[in-house]
């Protein structure tokens, strides 16, 4: 990675991002992404995808005009071009012209040849977005965005699955983001810079959350290689294999936590590395991993200060999440889309 760049912008115009930030965190308050705007996809050969969509439905009152089904081999974690592409095309044909982000109701395929499936949804299958090995891949225009109308500006409809290897665990993480909406939790965001070197190199970064948050939340950067025994936990961004820890953390309902390694998006591989499904199973409501080899390219990595102003701006999770990862190509976001715990206050 050249040393001269931090996700794609010349360190000497860091303030350039900083006035994205800032602008993003002090402006009006946006009305964030709604229900109606969200297309609910569920895999009718996959009996817990079928479960898990009844459970969101009814749980976020989604419409059945906004419930898309399809039917494909479950289980599998990748797929072929040419199998997503049928996919999406049956999700096409049954599409409302007004949707502007996804809601995918299984955890596995995770993945469409080198891209990401949440990529993929969004930008369709396009081998600009998918790289094998440490070369840049196609920046998302939604980086840094203002726009809360990603399809209708930007032709790019977000997406996050909602990833869950039980129904039990599927509940609770779409109660958890229900019960974050509006509640301004008084939380505190985590950054830490552990000794593995390759996978911290977000932590340049870090200053920019703090600046960006001041007197709104607490950003505590620490020099550490986990995070033990907290219990206001509502962001989490550090840079490790694996994670230690998480059992003895609260994470607030809303929280978005990740880490910076290289497979955390091979949701259902529970080899080497950690999979971004354990954030979920330790409290989590949103997280992302690539899923296949980024190397350590920030650019394809959430950026906390980009994240952490959106949310705290009012928009949703999965529009905060989308927005601070200049290029998403081949990284998975998964958890509750919708979940919007500094929502704007309607008068």
């Amino acid at each position: 990675m050249a040393g001269f760049l931090f996700y794609g912008v010349p360190v000497k115009r860091a303030s350039t991002l900083l006035c994205l930030c800032a602008g993003a965190l002090f402006s009006v308050p946006s009305w964030a992404l709604d229900r109606g705007e969200l297309a609910l996809v569920v895999n009718t050969l996959d009996p817990l995808s079928v479960q898990i969509g009844k459970y969101y439905a009814r749980k976020r009152a989604i419409s059945f005009q906004n419930v898309v089904r399809v039917a494909f081999a479950p289980g599998k974690p990748s797929l072929s071009g040419e199998e997503f592409q049928a996919i999406y095309d049956e999700v096409n044909t049954q599409l409302r012209p007004h949707v502007q982000a996804f809601a995918l109701a299984w955890t596995a395929p995770w993945r469409v040849e080198c891209m990401s499936i949440t990529a993929a949804f969004a930008f369709g299958f396009d081998p600009s977005s998918c790289a094998w090995g440490c070369k840049p891949t196609r920046p998302s225009s939604y980086f840094a965005s203002s726009s809360r109308k990603p399809y209708t500006h930007l032709g790019i409809r977000p997406a996050m699955l909602l990833a869950a290897t039980s129904l039990e665990n599927a509940k609770a993480l779409i109660d958890r983001g229900v019960a974050s909406d509006g509640t301004h939790p008084e939380g505190t965001a985590y950054l830490l810079t552990t000794e593995d070197a390759a996978r911290s190199v977000r932590s340049p970064g870090y200053l920019l959350a703090r600046r960006v948050a001041k007197g709104r939340l607490p950003v505590k950067i620490l020099q550490q290689d986990a995070l033990t025994y907290r219990t206001d936990v509502l962001f989490y961004f550090t840079g490790k294999a694996r994670v230690a820890g998480l059992d003895t953390l609260r994470f607030l309902p809303g929280a978005m936590a990740d880490h910076l390694t290289s497979s955390g998006g091979a949701l259902t591989d529970r080899g080497g590395q950690m999979s971004a499904l354990a954030w979920l199973e330790a409290g989590a409501t949103a997280s992302y991993g690539t899923v296949v080899e980024p190397c350590n390219l920030p650019q394809k990595f959430p950026h906390p200060a980009v994240a952490i102003a959106h949310v705290l701006r009012g928009e949703t999770l999965i529009e905060a999440y989308w927005k601070s990862v200049r290029m998403p190509g081949q990284g998975v976001f998964v958890g509750e889309p919708l979940a919007t715990p500094f929502a704007a206050r309607r008068h």
